[in-house]
């Protein structure tokens, strides 16, 4: 399969999250990448239970067959400066570039609140084209530094950040360069305030990373309502894996299909393994996109 252009990888946080150490917190890693590997994924993406020396994270992948697919960077951007956050990275850049990942998740946690006891609706938001313009310079600044070390930027819009609705993606996607890609979140784009085909058809050319997940569309309403935090909205389950919820997977992926998309679908849903046993909702997860991924076009009759 790893020949096939698009590949299914997962997250841990299936299994223990990394935000919300309460949730899954006693399972081991090797729990994880054993089931992982058994179910069929190719690769996981990496969490705070992984090693952090290149040589080491590598001898770990390597016994399980599995391949690293990227790693979360919290990024600051919003407060830095592009040439202050080349510097931060440099660690975490060379883990992944030495272990074969071609992108970089870039989450904005400057004046983010996804971890904070604060209603999702008091979210930092730029106040108009100057804040958007000078956010893009630096994020494509930033972008062009990683992409020199063979690895690109994949934008992880995100609940509580700058850039959270369609709208915020439409302005990042508009201020920056080429050399900024877009990770699309199917998740985060519904509980944003989109639809998740419109969103991903718009920037298409720009994704670069793809996680999957989905949503149980009365948890977010009750979200919104109650004004609850992000992580209530997760302990509450907000987030499902592909094929529990309403977001038209056949849809993404086809249309990923159609633009020549190559790259990874990581199913990644914060969801509690308590509610949610890991092994049979990793595995949903994966059957789903699988099947869809395994689907012939539907040709259209003359």
């Amino acid at each position: 399969m790893k020949n096939d252009p698009i590949r299914i990888g997962i997250n841990p946080i299936s299994w223990s999250n990394d935000d919300l150490p309460s949730l899954g917190g006693e399972i081991p890693l090797s729990t994880a990448l054993t089931e992982g590997k058994a179910i069929g994924y190719e690769g996981f993406e990496l969490g705070n239970k992984f090693p952090k020396e290149p040589a080491a994270l590598r001898e770990l992948m390597a016994g399980y067959g599995l391949d690293v697919v990227s790693g979360w960077y919290s990024g600051r951007l919003g407060e830095r400066t592009a040439k202050e956050e080349s510097a931060a990275v440099a660690k975490h850049l060379r883990l992944l570039a030495e272990n074969g990942c071609k992108v970089m998740v870039y989450g904005e946690v400057a004046h983010a609140i996804q971890g904070e006891p604060v209603p999702l609706y008091k979210r930092p938001r730029f106040r108009g084209e100057d804040d958007w313009k000078r956010y893009g310079e630096k994020v494509t600044e930033f972008a062009r530094f990683t992409l020199s070390q063979g690895v690109r930027l994949a934008y992880h819009h995100h609940m509580g950040a700058y850039v959270e609705s369609p709208d915020d993606i439409d302005q990042l996607m508009a201020h920056t360069g080429e050399d900024v890609g877009l990770l699309f979140d199917s998740g985060h784009t519904y509980f944003g305030g989109g639809d998740p085909v419109a969103v991903l058809v718009r920037h298409i050319a720009r994704i670069c990373h793809v996680h999957c997940k989905d949503v149980r569309p009365g948890i977010v309403r009750l979200a919104r309502n109650r004004q609850w935090t992000f992580l209530e909205s997760v302990l509450n389950g907000a987030f499902t894996v592909p094929g529990d919820g309403v977001i038209d997977f056949a849809a993404i992926v086809g249309k990923l299909k159609e633009h020549g998309y190559r790259g990874w679908l990581v199913v990644e849903a914060e969801q509690d393994p308590a509610v949610a046993p890991s092994y049979a909702f990793a595995k949903k997860g994966y059957d789903t996109l699988r099947g869809l991924l395994d689907r012939e076009p539907v040709k259209e009759v003359a």
